[in-house]
């Protein structure tokens, strides 16, 4: 189907009355996803968002439980499951390796093995419209990593901008739902068509960053793990747990209890194996009390614990928010090839 830019945010508005739409807005020098309509105008000429959006199904804090203390209460010391909406709503511009990324962090929530009902009810309610990138970021390597700038990896819908116009093809029968709810296309013709593939084509040559990743399932663990370059990887870190909040492909948590009076809740809460605590046992050992070994698991986690366990890559879309944000400048890039050379 063929938008022009107009059209496609009336259809958008008029689609909002029963299906909550979020799109990339700039807030400041940032963008971040928003509602349609409430902060502000969608801004299709982003790169990317600082915050990846898995928040969006996979909120940072989340009331799992509810419970009383109360001795009066015939539902005392009871855990009772928080109230949570799964209304149907799309992404419309989500940049294809934060797609990927769910696709990647689905295997720990969505497996034969375990489920996690909150977050397969959020994903499965959740209609991925994917914005192509015409001009990705010098930090992006997402084609060492199983995508591409126009990946396809776990959308619904595939936009290319064609200056004026959107070019919107359908993937999956939800996307043909989605495309089928909209009002102002055209069926694109062949120029059209053509003109999207040539993008996709040259988009694709601009990607500069590489990784080499073919060697890592190979390597013995217990070679990798005691290797002599950690030290130096790790020398400079002040684990902030930048990467790990920024990562479309982090997925651990942490659970903990608030108590106000007679009144408690259950809250899961994002967490990262870059802070000193997250391994902090109740007796007071701690496995991982220096900052080498923790750095030392971030990058053993994504880039080989996961390619043994799994088999499909690594752990790691490659949309380079890392690289652009820690604050000094451990890459990701030069740490996989360290791994895959050694």
């Amino acid at each position: 189907m063929l938008f022009t830019k107009d059209d496609w945010g009336k259809a958008l508005e008029e689609l909002r009355k029963s299906t909550r739409i979020l799109v990339p807005v700039k807030e400041g020098d940032l963008h971040t996803f928003q509602p349609l309509a409430e902060k502000g105008i969608p801004d299709w000429n982003y790169q990317n968002t600082r915050m990846s959006p898995k928040a969006l199904v996979y909120p940072q804090s989340e009331r799992m439980f509810e419970y009383s203390l109360g001795e009066g209460d015939a539902n005392a010391h009871v855990l009772k499951e928080s109230s949570k909406e799964y209304k149907p709503q799309a992404v419309v511009g989500i940049r294809p390796c934060d797609a990927h990324a769910f696709q990647i962090v689905k295997l720990n929530f969505d497996n034969p093995e375990f489920k996690d009902p909150w977050w397969v009810k959020r994903h499965d309610s959740t209609t991925f419209v994917g914005l192509g990138c015409n001009e990705p970021c010098s930090t992006c390597f997402c084609t060492s990593v199983g995508g591409g700038p126009f990946g396809k990896k776990g959308l619904d819908v595939i936009l290319h901008d064609l200056g004026s116009r959107f070019l919107a093809t359908s993937l999956t029968a939800k996307g043909e739902g989605f495309l089928a709810g909209l009002k102002g296309g055209q069926k694109a013709g062949e120029k059209d068509i053509a003109e999207a593939q040539e993008m996709e084509e040259w988009a694709g040559q601009k990607i500069s960053g590489k990784i080499p990743t073919r060697q890592l399932k190979d390597k013995v663990v217990n070679q990798l793990f005691n290797a002599p370059f950690w030290e130096e990887v790790a020398f400079s870190c002040i684990n902030c747990g930048t990467c790990t909040f920024l990562c479309p492909t982090c997925w651990c948590f942490d659970i903990q209890d608030e108590v106000l009076g007679k009144e408690g809740d259950r809250i899961r809460n994002w967490d990262s194996c870059m802070f000193p605590l997250f391994t902090l046992h109740g007796s007071g050992h701690n496995p991982r009390d220096k900052k080498t070994q923790r750095v030392r698991q971030r990058f053993m986690h994504k880039l080989k614990y996961y390619v043994d366990k799994y088999g499909n890559g690594v752990q790691c879309s490659g949309c380079g928010r890392c690289v652009r944000y820690c604050p000094v400048n451990i890459d990701i890039r030069q740490v996989c090839e360290l791994m895959n050379n050694y």
